[in-house]
């Protein structure tokens, strides 16, 4: 578990730092900072959707996924987990565009930090080798985006290592409980649905129309239901 540990420290270390250290940045500059990381999220996705071989299993586990996660309302029940932690704090009377901000941060960096090939790759490498690298280097990325967006959008960004600690946490002990059921083409086509929700994320940033991407987390674990059913149905 060192890889998701150091991946979650680094989130909270960071967004604080960006928080509370340079959280002064001028409007316009704040703006345009989130359109440049937008647009960046927006490419770095596509790029990582593009590794996809099975172009109609991806629409599948899209359009499956979505039905199962508008059914279960995840973006509802992120939204109010972030609520919940902002009343913890004692934030719950603050102004209503400081609440919207620490849900948005709450919720976008979690999609954000868990959603990437590297958080799936890395976990699985962690549970099946102990080889903590590909982690190590998620962890370089993501404390950048989380300096900048803890500036951005609050407090509610450090937040957000809690269910990524779980979520890749989850996938270091899956790994080492199913690895026979874990192959490269596996990983491959979930990483690229993955990649697909990170590039609505970019949307997202870019203000163009809110895309509830939290509710399409599901579409990532339709390929390996799919694969793995697959595997063992053929002669």
């Amino acid at each position: 578990m060192l890889g998701p540990l150091v991946n979650a420290l680094v989130v909270v270390v960071c967004s604080l730092a960006g928080c509370f250290l340079i959280r002064g940045i001028p409007d316009r500059f704040e703006e345009l900072i989130k359109k440049a990381i937008g647009l960046s999220i927006i490419y770095v996705g596509i790029r990582g959707a593009l590794e996809n071989e099975r172009i109609l299993l991806l629409i599948m586990s899209m359009v499956a996924g979505a039905v199962v996660g508008e059914l279960i309302n995840i973006d509802k029940w992120m939204n109010r987990l972030g609520l919940w932690a902002e009343r913890k704090l004692g934030m719950a009377g603050g102004a209503e565009n400081s609440k919207r901000n620490f849900s948005k941060g709450f919720v976008s960096a979690s999609i954000l930090f868990c959603a990437g090939s590297m958080a799936i790759v890395g976990s699985i490498q962690s549970g099946l080798q102990g080889n903590h690298e590909t982690l190590f280097a998620k962890s370089i990325l993501d404390g950048s985006m989380s300096l900048v967006f803890g500036a951005s959008l609050g407090i509610g960004v450090a937040f957000s290592a809690l269910p990524m600690l779980l979520y890749e946490g989850g996938i270091v002990l899956a790994a080492m409980a199913i690895r026979d059921y874990l192959t490269p083409e596996i990983i491959r086509e979930m990483s690229a649905v993955g990649s697909l929700l990170i590039a609505g994320i970019g949307f997202n940033f870019l203000d163009v129309k809110e895309i509830k991407v939290a509710n399409l987390i599901p579409a990532m674990f339709i390929p390996w239901v799919y694969l793995a059913f697959m595997s063992l149905v053929r002669p």
